[in-house]
């Protein structure tokens, strides 16, 4: 059975979700010894050879790469980088719970712009669906008082960001395929993180700043051949990532895909049960409840694409 776009756009999101959510998994673990920007790096310069190997099976040769739109896509990759390095500096200053919640005002800001930029029709039942799901967050991570540090700005900024990167890939899309589109993304990430690297990577008196500034200022240091492999590692996950985000926004409506964004939340519950012994409480799980309702909601709601017409005979 052929999937719709908006199947397909679902199952790529969801898909790149989960394998991004590896990366954050890695990050988090690696944060208290190494700085962003070499993690950061070290991921792009691993993913380089990947996302060749991805335009060239799916786009049949490199011309895509070459074309007079790489400007274009380099600039929505600087807004990605933006995005990414905000959510994780704000991860080392706030707790989880409350990082997360102000990033998933991401998917409400997507469905706000698909309307305003790009003209989609939004009927009543995907806003109920987006709001759901944002509901179910709320419910399950319980933000706690810590919004008066300047450092929850970032997951604000971090949703503005992204949903703008989105947005462009679906205007871009027409144009631009999703491999081409990773590829100069990466390669954005590649230039931030070495300018970085440049300027922060003697480092200096990181210990006495905001965790945030720390995180980001702290210089180079020699990584153990284990860390290594995780940071270098990334890079595959973010090759995969990358691809599979740009892809959905690429093929589907950015309104109707756009709630299946909580779906990061099952994730960092399931590497949190795995690696720490956290589970979700009563009220966790009825968060779950609520994201997948949501998401079914979002699915029943899609229209069955119309069979091709059957040719008539003689």
């Amino acid at each position: 059975m052929r999937l719709s776009s908006t199947s397909a756009g679902i199952l790529c999101l969801v898909s790149g979700i989960a394998i991004f959510s590896v990366q954050d998994l890695i990050l988090k673990l690696i944060s208290g010894d190494y700085p962003l920007h070499q993690a950061m790096m070290l991921r792009s310069l691993a993913a380089v050879p990947c996302l060749l190997l991805i335009v060239r099976w799916f786009d049949g040769g490199f011309g895509g790469l070459l074309s007079r739109t790489w400007p274009a896509m380099l600039g929505r990759g600087l807004l990605n980088f933006a995005a990414y390095t905000a959510y994780y500096l704000a991860l080392a200053a706030l707790p989880m719970a409350t990082t997360v919640a102000l990033y998933f005002t991401a998917p409400l800001l997507i469905t706000v712009l698909s309307v305003v930029v790009l003209h989609e029709r939004v009927s009543a039942r995907r806003w109920l669906a987006v709001l759901a799901g944002f509901g179910g967050v709320l419910i399950m991570v319980r933000p706690g008082g810590a919004l008066f540090d300047w450092a929850a700005l970032l997951p604000v900024f971090c949703g503005f960001a992204y949903a703008g990167s989105m947005i462009l890939a679906r205007t871009m899309g027409t144009r631009d395929s999703a491999a081409a589109m990773a590829f100069w993304g990466n390669i954005a990430f590649l230039l931030c993180a070495a300018g970085l690297s440049l300027w922060f990577g003697r480092g200096g008196a990181a210990d006495d700043l905001h965790p945030s500034l720390a995180f980001l200022t702290r210089g180079w240091v020699m990584p153990t051949t284990r860390d290594l492999l995780m940071m270098a590692s990334c890079g595959v996950i973010a090759a995969i990532g990358l691809t599979l985000l740009t892809q959905a926004y690429r093929i589907a409506q950015s309104s109707v895909v756009a709630p299946f964004e909580f779906t990061f939340a099952f994730w960092g519950i399931l590497w949190g049960w795995l690696f720490w012994g956290d589970l979700p409480d009563a009220f966790g799980w009825l968060g779950i409840a609520v994201i997948v309702a949501a998401g079914i909601y979002v699915l029943r709601a899609e229209p069955a694409p119309k069979p091709a017409p059957v040719p008539q005979t003689g």
